[in-house]
């Protein structure tokens, strides 16, 4: 009797079993499904041609690059990141073999993740009705810039994660007030939470598919992940007229709420409620009990925060810390990279993982959050040169005879690119 293959994807996290297909490039689509990929879903990623250097997904050749020290070959960074815990397989959509390729992967699909520009499908033959002809119980989530329905000129428009902070009214709101200009989230902020609404919203549409057997689709914008995120942005206008503006580290409506300087660096202190403000009040020595009428203390800043700016300044941050714990008051240093990487509770919580990249080698980064006490996530794999996977997705996931894989890599429906130190079709047995 024959040995059974091993599955494709160990079984483990809350999502074992769930099957994604995605589609997506640059970051926010891709940043989804490796979110779900993480706590045990089957997430295939598919990449269109070239098969070789300038891929189509421009994200495996992202600045910075992790160079192998044997075979010499470089990998971005961000691929590293985003596509862990995949499987790649690189397939021509627009050929009507790879189309029919794609359906079979849709078939055996809970979920399709995607991020072209829309109408991008509907020109390959591949419309969400088309699909659902295949699996009526597919949900598909749609991410774009703009959305797919409303003023035709901005669906069409070229949309990332910069775009999509300015005109959803985050960065307008970030850096110091006019004449400065705005300043922009120091990381790919909106990709990345756009990525997690998306991973969400599958979830969604695969919990209700699971109830009615009905899939749906999911119009992700990336501006609007942000603008409903933006707190009571759109109440304090459309009920008082206030259009807030940058009001650079300090915050509109909370005091104390701002960063410091200390004698070794930046902290903040946080004391946004009456109970927190007599705490911090009591520690910084500051007597004057008008300053106890928040309303009154949002008028009068300066005092306050002068008062506290002379503390903190006379202080380290372990010092600052330490008087934080010790009588209840926020107080936390502004951490970079290196304090981190050296803190005794990130690594408490196992929140530094290594793992085998197949192009960069032993990689060491971010781990899995958050956690669950019975079916925790985790990384079982690096992310995939491209056509990693082709053979075993065609051939134990789909059940295509070998004969019929050669035949599309012949004609060049599949692709792949691995890296030298790989020989991609070892010879059998």
């Amino acid at each position: 009797m024959p040995t059974p293959s091993p599955p494709l994807v160990p079984e483990y996290g809350p999502l074992a079993g769930v099957r994604v297909l995605e589609s997506a490039r640059f970051v926010a689509g891709p940043w989804a499904a490796t979110y779900l990929g993480e706590f045990g879903a089957q997430v295939v990623h598919v990449e269109g041609p070239p098969f070789e250097p300038p891929y189509a997904d421009a994200t495996r050749t992202l600045r910075p690059l992790l160079t192998d020290p044997v075979s010499g070959t470089s990998v971005s960074e961000s691929w590293v990141q985003y596509s862990r815990n995949k499987l790649s397989v690189g397939l021509d959509v627009r050929q009507p073999a790879g189309r029919e390729v794609f359906l079979d992967l849709l078939d055996r699909s809970d979920i399709w993740i995607e991020s072209s520009r829309p109408g991008t499908y509907d020109k390959l033959g591949l419309s969400d009705a088309t699909v659902w002809e295949r699996n009526p119980a597919l949900t598909i989530v749609h991410v774009s810039g703009y959305g797919r329905t409303g003023d035709p000129a901005r669906i069409g428009a070229p949309s990332y994660d910069l775009t999509a902070q300015a005109y959803s009214g985050f960065l307008g709101l970030q850096g110091r007030p006019d004449p400065d200009p705005p300043m922009r989230a120091g990381t790919a902020l909106n990709d990345t939470v756009t990525g997690l609404a998306s991973a969400t919203a599958g979830l969604m549409g695969y919990i209700h598919a699971q109830r009615t057997g009905r899939g749906q689709a999911v119009d992700v914008a990336q501006y609007e992940v942000f603008f409903i995120l933006l707190e009571n942005l759109a109440l304090d206008y459309f009920m008082r007229g206030v259009v807030r503006t940058r009001h650079g580290t300090g915050h509109p409506r909370l005091h104390p709420y701002d960063v410091h300087r200390a004698g070794d660096g930046w902290v903040v202190v946080a004391a946004p409620t009456p109970e927190a403000w007599s705490r911090l009040r009591d520690l910084i020595g500051f007597s004057d009990p008008a300053y106890d009428d928040r309303d009154y203390r949002l008028a009068h800043r300066e005092p306050v925060d002068a008062a506290i700016a002379r503390y903190c300044a006379e202080r380290t941050r372990d010092e600052l810390e330490e008087a934080g714990r010790v009588h209840d008051v926020a107080i936390a240093r502004v951490y970079d990279i290196a304090d981190i990487a050296h803190d005794a509770h990130y690594r408490a919580r196992g929140m530094f993982l290594e793992w085998d990249d197949p192009v960069a080698g032993r990689v060491k980064g971010p781990g899995v959050a958050p956690k669950f006490s019975e079916t925790p996530g985790g990384v079982w794999r690096g992310a995939p040169w491209l056509g990693q996977d082709n053979r075993s997705v065609l051939g134990d996931l789909l059940g295509y005879p070998e004969s019929r894989i050669e035949s599309l890599y012949r004609s060049g429906v599949l692709g792949e690119d691995p890296p030298p130190k790989v020989d991609p079709r070892p010879e059998t047995p």
